[in-house]
């Protein structure tokens, strides 16, 4: 496995690390996903995210059913069966919080493309989009094998085991050019990490 998950780049409207430029577009009210693995610091990200852009904030993991969690805590990884009514949850709340004209920030793994193209729906007033009621983007968060390990290695009483790490890499489909979002490293402390994220996002004035 390559145990490099860094790469990302800088982008104009396209990016070479995938996703499209979000500050191209007029916002409205946003949803966005903090995506990425387990131990890339989703929810302290979001969280501050959320904070920042004075946005609502939901935590990704309580959408999980109580099976789910078990599953989990037992060291098995989900599967699709598992995972979809989970992510309807976060689409159905990511779509609530637009209608009401609220941006909002979500923490979620998001690994596989099709898992976003569900959440991206949020952002549909209507079965075809013809009455978008706002935007679905994602912040794809990226750091070493190493790193990734060595954080689930200290997190005391998470259900997320360090073994569950390798099953995650190998699902994860980074974000491709003609999705809405872009990479960032988890390198940095997390206010950096926020500060590059509102940078991209053209929030940083």
């Amino acid at each position: 496995m390559d145990t490099d998950v860094t790469e990302t780049a800088m982008f104009s409207t396209q990016t070479s690390s995938g996703g499209t430029d979000p500050s191209a577009q007029d916002p409205g009210p946003r949803a966005f996903v903090v995506m990425g693995v387990a131990g890339s610091g989703k929810t302290t990200v979001a969280a501050l995210l959320a904070g920042r852009l004075g946005a609502s904030f939901a935590e990704g993991d309580d959408f999980h059913s109580p099976a789910n969690v078990a599953k989990m805590a037992a060291g098995h990884p989900l599967d699709d069966d598992d995972r979809w009514p989970w992510l309807q949850g976060i689409r159905d709340w990511f779509a609530k919080e637009l209608a009401a004209g609220r941006s909002a920030v979500v923490p979620c793994s998001a690994l596989r493309r099709s898992y976003r193209d569900l959440l991206e729906t949020a952002g549909n007033g209507s079965a075809d989009g013809a009455g978008a009621i706002g935007t679905v983007q994602f912040v794809h968060l990226t750091g070493s094998y190493e790193l990734l390990r060595t954080r689930i290695q200290g997190r005391a009483g998470h259900f997320m085991k360090p073994e569950m790490l390798d099953s995650q890499l190998a699902a994860l489909e980074p974000l491709a050019d003609d999705e809405p979002g872009f990479a960032v490293d988890i390198t940095p402390r997390p206010e950096q990490i926020v500060d590059e994220i509102l940078h991209r996002l053209g929030e940083d004035h």
